[in-house]
Order: structure tokens, then C-alpha cells, then sequence
């Protein structure tokens, strides 16, 4: 009976491998984007009545908007002019800024971005914060927290459907999206991105941000910051970005391609 069943639970598995229209490459991919956008909406109304948020008449906060406007322009263009605006379909973006002295920064499906006030201390200007927003947008986009709320499904609870997952296990279930978007230490340790992951939201990010008119060489010297921020305990970020000379030699690897893309204003 064990034996059938992880063979049931095998071909389940492969036949949930879809191709990513973003990445080209097949993802593991059992809850839909509309169930995680449905999701994101409750969790992230919840997580900001949680924390102090600021408004725009501070300046971090406006620089916030202001950055993830200009981003979230370039992506729909990108994608508007590939011929894949689906890509996009559900989004409705919102972006904020809380009081936190952490230093971190996420985006949930359907484009709903959280700032910490703590990363500023690292960005220290907009063109960084652009490098940093464009990289957490290129995870949501890539489906990056999907593929991840997906091998969850599978090691945690035996492979089931999202809705059965809510229905039988919803506490667990509610801590297996905050963990796959890198959101909430409390709830467990942090998941982090795979060396892909991050490679592709290395890219894209790089991509977005400068076709939003920010500099993607801002990147080398924010990672490196980032990198030296870290000492014997390290930002909460980095448990989820790993920074090291990999990162920087791939950075420099994309930098020809995300400059053909930068248009200084």
C-alpha cells in the first residue's frame, strides 16, 4: 500500500512540473498563482495591521513608492512587449514601508512588497533600494515562493492540494506561505532561496531596475555592503540571500546584458 501510494505521489509530482514563462525551466508547481494571490491579499492586510507602517510624508517611505512605481512600470512593459502579459494577470501592486529595524525586504504573489525600515542603513540610496525591490519582485514574478509553497506541500504534507492543505492543516499551511516569501522569523526557520532562485532574481532584478532608470552597477557595491553588514550575526535578509563572491562574479556575468536596458534620465 506504501509502495502505491509514493508512486500515486510520484506521478502527482511529475505531472505538476510546469514550464516557467518567465525562467523557460519546468517548476514544481501544485497550488495556482489566483489561490497564492487570494492568499497574499489576508496575509499581507494582516502582517501590516501587525507593524507600524509609514506614510508617505516620510521620506524612506515615499522614496519606497516612488521606486516600486517606477519597477513595477518596467515589468509590465518588459513582459507587455514579450507578448506575456499574463504573466502580470491579478497583480495589483502595493507597497510598503514598517518600522523595523530589521533589515529585510519581500513580495508577496500578485506584487504586494513590504520594506523594512532597518534596510536602509545598507542601501543608504535609491538606486540600491531599486536593486533590492527589482530582485524581491523578480522572486513573486518567477513564481520563485510558488515552487517553494510547493516542495513544502510535498515534504510536509504529503503532496495535496492547496485547498485540502487549508481545509485539514490551516495553521501550518498559513506558516508554509510565510515561510516560502521569507516573511515572519516566529514562525519557524527561514527558508532559504535555492542558488537558481537567486541567480534568476539576480537577473531579472538587475533587468527591472534598469529599465526602471536605475543603475544596475549599484548592485556589486550594495551586495558587498550587505555582505560586510553581516559580521557574526548576520541581517535577516542574508539568511534568505546568501552574498559571497559567487554572487558577485555572476552579478558582473549579467551586468552587459541589464546595461543594454539602462536608459539614464
Amino acid at each position: 500500500m506504501i509502495k502505491w501510494t509514493l508512486i500515486l505521489l510520484s506521478l502527482a509530482i511529475t505531472m505538476s512540473c510546469a514550464r516557467n514563462l518567465v525562467t523557460g525551466r519546468k517548476q514544481l508547481n501544485l497550488v495556482s498563482e489566483s489561490e497564492l494571490q487570494m492568499m497574499a491579499v489576508s496575509h499581507y492586510r494582516t502582517f501590516l495591521n501587525e507593524h507600524q507602517v509609514l506614510d508617505s510624508s516620510n521620506d524612506n517611505a515615499a522614496m519606497v513608492d516612488r521606486v516600486g512605481n517606477r519597477i513595477a512600470n518596467a515589468v509590465t512593459k518588459y513582459y507587455n512587449d514579450q507578448g506575456k502579459p499574463q504573466i502580470l494577470e491579478g497583480y495589483n501592486w502595493e507597497f510598503n514601508t514598517v518600522n523595523s529595524k530589521e533589515v529585510n525586504a519581500w513580495c508577496m504573489p500578485g506584487g504586494k512588497v513590504v520594506v523594512y525600515a532597518g534596510l536602509f542603513n545598507v542601501t543608504q540610496n535609491e538606486t540600491a533600494l531599486a536593486i533590492v525591490m527589482g530582485h524581491e519582485i523578480a522572486h513573486a514574478v518567477a513564481k520563485h515562493g510558488s515552487e517553494r509553497m510547493s516542495q513544502a506541500l510535498v515534504q510536509q504534507l504529503g503532496g495535496v492540494a492547496l485547498s485540502v492543505a487549508l481545509m485539514n492543516e490551516p495553521e501550518q499551511t498559513r506558516n508554509l506561505f510565510l515561510l516560502s516569501y521569507g516573511i515572519g522569523s516566529e514562525v519557524g526557520a527561514i527558508l532559504p532561496w535555492s542558488r537558481q532562485q537567486e541567480t534568476e532574481a539576480d537577473k531579472f532584478g538587475l533587468i527591472f531596475s534598469a529599465m526602471a532608470g536605475y543603475d544596475p552597477r549599484e548592485a556589486i557595491p550594495f551586495w558587498q555592503r550587505m555582505a560586510s553588514a553581516g559580521g557574526a550575526s548576520p541581517p535577516e535578509f542574508l539568511s534568505t540571500h546568501p552574498s559571497d563572491e559567487t554572487r558577485m562574479k555572476t552579478l558582473e556575468e549579467f551586468m552587459p546584458e541589464a546595461l543594454r536596458f539602462y536608459s539614464p534620465e
